[in-house]
């Protein structure tokens, strides 16, 4: 995963998870947040994402999941899974992905989980009027 995309702050953890969108499953829950553009009336830096010039992505291991050796090793995971992931979302998205504790045994399922948790909460936030593609000249 690029540095640039990674989510780093935990003013933007926070708010992702308290006010955006969730989508969970038996191994992951994703949260997406999509922040409204700030204006120059605006002097707030509760909407925007300060140096960022793409889309956020952020990943919590809990201790509950297991030793620091199964938490990294779903850490890795779930970044390989998220990295295909980055070319599809708006530049101003920040999405969490949280590990629950059965992603530790999970073989196939955290691929399948994460996939299906990832597309719910993009589709909620497409339900609410935002698109979460970047349009492509000529693409449909």
């Amino acid at each position: 995963m690029p540095g640039q995309a990674r989510m780093r702050r935990s003013e933007d953890f926070r708010r992702t998870v308290r006010h955006g969108v969730r989508a969970g499953r038996r191994t992951v829950v994703v949260h997406a947040l999509r922040p409204a553009p700030v204006t120059d009336s605006e002097s707030s830096s509760d909407h925007a994402v300060p140096g960022s010039s793409g889309p956020l992505v952020g990943f919590v291991v809990s201790k509950a999941v297991g030793s620091a050796v199964w938490r990294n090793r779903v850490r890795r995971r779930l970044r390989h899974l998220a990295r295909p992931q980055l070319e599809r979302l708006d530049r101003s998205t920040l999405v969490v992905v949280r590990a629950l504790p059965p992603a530790a045994t999970a073989g196939v399922d955290l691929g399948n989980d994460f996939e299906a948790a990832w597309g719910a909460a993009l589709a909620k936030l497409d339900r609410t009027g935002q698109p979460h593609r970047r349009r492509v000249l000529g693409a449909p």
